[in-house]
């Protein structure tokens, strides 16, 4: 998906950047199997991306009311860990609605109403978005399995849109990120649904042919439209990564973007297909 359509095309693959994908992708498969450690690894993830986050917000010159986002995102993964969020999720929310509106009192006027609604959606980007991967990690029996399979998706989506914009692209997909292409994307979409397809086949996964086909369409779609989220993000601070953590592919934020939506929207099509019915 990473290719300039309006540009001559450098070639974004290097071997560092290649390198330290498989050894972020080999570390976050490798802990799917300890559910305690795979719930580590996201409150690690969501903490480094929150403070990535509020950099972005500084910049607008509005930072967070950081202590209410952490507190909110450690409380909704926690929740979610203890099978505890569909209870006290309103009242959470409420403690953080709250805490931004009282603290944000004894700062600087100027401001007020962004740092509130930035918190608030802070809190709810990261925190709760992150809590669907529990959700799936949680499902009985088949949960590490299809953990493993939306991380394979989502990372394929990354990786195939890169490759394949990289190589044919010519048209460019949106303003928003200028070298990602409709070829890259679709060339993504593609190879993704065919693999979520010969995974289905999987007798551990309990999902048909026809329903991994819709799964990896709609993962690799809304993992596509994370990654644009949180490009338009970037834009809007002026800033080309939001942060630096990780080697070659800029911040943490930057490198898990499209997990946030994609998680979401494949817990969805579980939901929508019935496949979480069924297996619960």
């Amino acid at each position: 998906m990473t290719a300039n359509a309006a540009q001559p095309r450098s070639n974004p693959i290097t071997a560092r950047r290649i390198l330290v994908g498989v050894l972020v992708a080999a570390v976050g498969l490798a802990t799917i199997h300890w559910a305690w450690l795979f719930f580590i690894l996201l409150l690690c993830i969501g903490f480094a991306a929150l403070y990535e986050l509020n950099g972005l917000c500084e910049i607008k010159g509005q930072p967070l009311e950081y202590p209410v986002a952490v507190f909110g995102v450690f409380a909704y993964i926690v929740l979610a860990m203890l099978d505890r969020l569909h209870t006290w999720e309103g009242a959470l929310l409420a403690v953080i609605t709250i805490a931004s509106f009282a603290i944000g009192m004894y700062g600087e006027q100027k401001g007020y109403f962004a740092r509130t609604a930035y918190t608030l959606l802070a809190v709810l980007y990261i925190g709760k978005l992150l809590t669907y991967f529990v959700f799936i990690r949680e499902v009985p029996n088949v949960g590490a399995w299809w953990t493993f399979y939306v991380v394979i998706l989502i990372a394929l989506t990354d990786i195939f849109g890169m490759v394949v914009g990289t190589f044919i692209g010519r048209h460019q997909l949106t303003k928003i990120s200028p070298k990602k292409t409709v070829e890259g994307s679709i060339g993504a979409v593609v190879i993704v649904a065919a693999v979520a397809a010969a995974g289905s086949l999987l007798p551990q996964m309990h999902v048909n042919w026809w329903q991994g086909v819709v799964l990896g369409v709609v993962t690799s779609v809304a993992a596509q439209a994370g990654d644009l989220a949180e490009s338009a993000l970037k834009r809007d601070a002026g800033v080309k990564d939001a942060g630096s953590m990780i080697q070659g592919h800029g911040g943490v934020l930057d490198r898990f973007d499209s997990y946030l939506f994609g998680g979401m929207a494949f817990f969805a099509v579980l939901h929508v297909l019935g496949i979480l019915l069924v297996n619960q």
